[in-house]
């Protein structure tokens, strides 16, 4: 057998392996999809830098990745937002970095979600350390990995068992790291585990982000991730208030004194979460504080009745459809109060 023959039999054996492995995994549920991971968050970081006066940029937690839909924002305003919000993460870091690092002066709309944009101001602790260490990559990547990045896209884009996710914990990863941490041995620790944590969204390459239609639809998928939420809530720590408004007002003056504009957004929460936030960060003693200190505009879920009707699924993020009835009438309710402009009628 020459070198020509064993080269095309070990291609064929390659090809009948990972077709038979992508099949597998294409029966069991999984297709292919993108991982919000730092090269996907870079490249529209990298955005920032040719934006002008009239674009907006989108930070926050995972409420605003789900809840602020690209397509409707655009329809309305005619202009398509820039989508930087990170899950489990605080926006402080992300809005410092834009101020301090950037001249960008145009419309900046902030998530609040209070468990994590009041947690804290210490760099190790992961809602600050998952954003900054975005922030990071960008500042230094290499080209190297901005081409590695373009090219698993494709991987990605078609091939089911490329399934993996940077932020490590998702149940559904099927590489070897993700199918090792699906044996479970008992409890040796004593301590309570984490419940499998799958994940419930699709995103796209703008970071485009709207939840899986099985988490609206199949109640028990949907208290797989209340039982998260309700893991994380345990034993919740009180809002280090003082620490975070102090730093984030500070960016904000700067911001606003070289034109910025500065929006504060309160996405839905509903149930079990809304029942907690109302109990360990009430609304009086936070949002409103911000909002006063903040001198911006500020819009609550709860205070206009097109925002309130809805509930969350899992408590914590709006559905596709009702994401994308969220957004209209948010951006509806803004260019009627002069803080949007609809590009398309000027």
């Amino acid at each position: 057998m020459n070198l020509k023959q064993t080269l095309l039999i070990a291609i064929t054996i390659s090809f009948i392996v990972l077709g038979s492995w992508e099949t597998y995994w294409r029966s069991q549920g999984y297709y292919p999809t993108l991982d919000d991971n730092k090269d996907l968050w870079a490249v529209q970081r990298s955005k920032v830098t040719k934006a002008t006066s009239n674009d907006v940029v989108l930070m926050g937690s995972s409420r605003v990745l789900f809840d602020i839909q690209l397509d409707e924002w655009e329809a309305e305003t005619g202009k398509r937002p820039i989508q930087l919000a990170s899950a489990g993460a605080t926006p402080l870091p992300l809005f410092s970095d834009i101020v301090n690092n950037s001249d960008y002066t145009g419309t900046v709309v902030v998530g609040v979600t209070p468990g994590l944009f009041f947690s804290t101001t210490y760099p190790m602790a992961p809602p600050w350390k998952r954003v900054q260490t975005r922030v990071n990559y960008y500042q230094d990547r290499t080209f190297a990995q901005r081409l590695n990045h373009q090219i698993s896209l494709p991987f990605q884009n078609n091939l089911a068992f490329m399934v993996s996710f940077e932020e490590k914990g998702y149940a559904d990863e099927i590489n070897l790291n993700g199918l090792l941490k699906r044996i479970r041995i008992g409890n040796r620790t004593g301590n309570k585990m984490m419940p499998p944590f799958h994940e419930f969204s699709n995103i796209a390459l703008d970071r485009n982000t709207k939840m899986k239609d099985r988490t609206a639809t199949d109640t028990a998928f949907a208290n797989t991730v209340k039982a998260v939420w309700a893991f994380y809530q345990q034993d919740p720590h009180p809002p280090e208030k003082e620490a975070t408004m102090t730093f984030f007002l500070k960016d904000a003056k700067k911001f606003k004194d070289r034109g910025g504009s500065l929006v504060l957004l309160r996405c839905p929460s509903s149930g079990r979460d809304r029942m907690g936030e109302n109990m360990d960060l009430p609304r009086t003693e936070l949002w409103d504080d911000l909002v006063t200190q903040a001198n911006v505009p500020s819009y609550h879920f709860e205070d206009y009745d097109q925002l309130n009707q809805f509930i969350c699924p899992e408590d914590s993020h709006l559905s596709g459809p009702d994401a994308q009835i969220f957004t209209t009438e948010l951006t509806k309710i803004m260019i009627q109060d002069s803080v949007l402009t609809n590009s398309k009628t000027n």
